[in-house]
């Protein structure tokens, strides 16, 4: 294959170290320098210099966990190209597995272009990421605690999750909290519900009545503490992320208007992706990089299924639950693609062939600058051909034993 670049250095990047490969020229036996440095600031500073003198213009390094980033911001800009490649797709002949040879191989193989760059957005989108990131981890760990309060009080004989329709809420909260303080009597703590839980009293008053003990308010007490805690963690993050959402407001304010699709789903878009969909040659590829799309599996001219492609997980999990919220909304596209598929190949394929409906018309609609279209929720059933629908509904009337005469409409 020939040589597409020069001067190109792989790098293979380590916790503490980074073993670096210079190749230099071209030809058979081209000039290869190696050096390792430290993954310090000093030490990034210090391999940019030390590349900077050999003259490298594209610079590559495989994506270690997180170890990857220092350097990778460290060189940004100070470059012609710096390459950011998938690990899967530089792996090194078997029985050459030593950090120098690792450097030399992504070398070689970028110096022929026989690997392409992940995506890395550019400084604001990863900041934003950050933030997105690890505001969904508060929500996971809020939910995880919320579990945990219902099963201490499933130890302690309340049944309060067999009654109201969510564990934690504003009259379980006064409930909860007044069994902390001390109150046992269940009609007293059933009294504290509010509004539309206040048909459910006697419902209540049976289900609060148990063996809440004083081990279980210390742990209860603890559980809402958390909570309160991630709540306003939560509520922080959601400050900073609106504050930084600048650049991608108008991005973000688009993507709301596909159904399922919410603010904080539209702002994990923009963080995961950038908001460019430049960087996605089509929609096939977005779909493709986020995991929604089909995983191909042939072997012998026999295809096999194989599930969808490995990708984004956070951007691709977003899209999962607003595909689970499209397919409950009335009189959409796609709420009923949702039940079209899942009468056939079950909900949990239905709702992947959503999510790639949803990120295949954000592509569309970031691309144009254009506003969601729905095409309603009688899509599917007005491309059907008539006379075959009603074929199919005569064979079903036989089979159930009727006889059927059908006569067409005046």
């Amino acid at each position: 294959m020939e040589q597409q670049v020069d001067n190109v250095a792989g790098l293979d990047v380590h916790r503490d170290t980074i073993v670096a490969c210079a190749r230099l020229g071209r030809g058979q036996h081209p000039k290869v320098l190696k050096k390792s440095f430290k993954t310090t600031t000093a030490g990034v500073d210090e391999l940019a210099r030390w590349l900077a003198d050999l003259e490298v213009t594209r610079v590559v390094m495989e994506s270690t966990g997180v170890y990857w980033k220092s350097t990778y911001y460290g060189l940004e800009g100070l470059f012609a190209e710096v390459w950011l490649v998938n690990p899967y797709h530089v792996k090194n002949v078997p029985g050459r597995k030593t950090d120098m040879a690792d450097a030399e191989w992504l070398a070689d193989v970028a110096a022929h272009g026989m690997v392409r760059p992940s995506l890395v957005p550019a400084p604001a989108a990863r900041e934003l990421r950050e933030l997105t990131r690890y505001r969904k981890t508060q929500v996971a760990m809020r939910a995880q605690e919320v579990q945990r309060l219902d099963k201490v009080l499933q130890d302690a004989g309340i049944k309060i999750s067999s009654v109201a329709s969510t564990v934690l809420g504003k009259s379980t909260r006064a409930m909860f909290e007044a069994l902390v303080a001390g109150e046992r009597d269940p009609a007293v703590l059933a009294d504290k519900a509010l509004r539309k839980m206040r048909p459910k009293i006697p419902a209540l008053t049976e289900a609060l009545a148990g063996r809440f003990g004083a081990h279980h308010a210390v742990v209860v007490r603890a559980i809402l503490a958390h909570v309160d805690f991630l709540d306003a963690n939560i509520t922080a993050l959601d400050e900073e992320v609106a504050a930084r959402l600048g650049p991608f407001r108008t991005a973000v304010e688009l993507l709301k208007t596909i159904p399922g699709v919410g603010q904080t789903t539209a702002e994990v878009f923009v963080a995961e992706t950038g908001g460019d969909m430049s960087r996605f040659p089509s929609a096939q590829h977005l779909a493709a990089w986020a995991g929604l799309a089909p995983a191909n599996a042939e072997s012998a001219g026999k295809h096999r299924p194989a599930g969808t492609r490995k990708g984004a997980n956070w951007l691709r999990r977003a899209f999962i639950e607003a595909a689970k919220a499209a397919s409950r909304s009335h009189g959409t596209y796609l709420s009923a693609q949702y039940r079209n598929i899942a009468a056939r190949r079950g909900p949990n394929k239905a709702t992947v062939a959503v999510a790639h409906s949803i990120i295949t018309a954000s592509w569309h609609m970031l691309s144009d600058g254009t506003q969601y279209h729905d095409l309603g929720a009688d899509w599917f059933s007005s491309r059907r051909d008539p006379e075959r629908e009603a074929r199919r509904l005569i064979a079903r009337l036989q089979a159930l034993g009727h006889n059927v005469t059908i006569a067409p409409a005046a």
